[in-house]
């Protein structure tokens, strides 16, 4: 099934974006360091195994991206992600730099700022991020009236 995706209500779509973007954040801005505002999250942590943490922080990267391409983004948007991906990846890898790198860039959070875009952009909102937790009634669908 080649170039095909499923087709989701806006209530899962809701449910997914939200599920995704706990992940982004958790992987990019989950900690605030001690006596400073800079936020790190696990991808930076991660990192720190040299080469394995900076494989496996693209794994999970990777799978944001399968994701967004499961919610119908297109092949360009898809290119965008692979390359955020493939940067923090690849430049994280190198020591020290990298890891700066890896808390400064924030590639998960900037491929899930790229997806609600496009999600937007035809129609589709989502709940805000404004914490992990979002009350269910939120993402419930429009109820008919009396």
């Amino acid at each position: 099934m080649h170039g095909t995706y499923q087709t989701f209500s806006a209530r899962e779509t809701g449910h997914s974006v939200v599920r995704l973007e706990a992940l982004a954040r958790l992987m990019d801005g989950a900690f605030v360091l001690p006596g400073t505002n800079i936020r790190m999250g696990l991808d930076a942590l991660i990192g720190l195994l040299p080469v394995a943490g900076d494989i496996i922080s693209g794994l999970i990267s990777s799978y944001l991206i399968w994701e967004a391409r499961q919610l119908g983004a297109p092949k360009w948007l898809i290119a965008r992600m692979m390359t955020n991906t493939l940067l923090d990846t690849v430049l994280g890898a190198v020591p020290l730099v990298g890891d700066a790198f890896d808390v400064m860039f924030r590639a998960n959070m900037k491929n899930m700022a790229l997806l609600r875009r496009h999600l937007e952009k035809h129609g589709i909102t989502c709940p805000a991020a404004r914490s992990s937790m979002v009350k269910s009634s939120e993402l419930a669908e429009p109820q008919a009236g009396p």
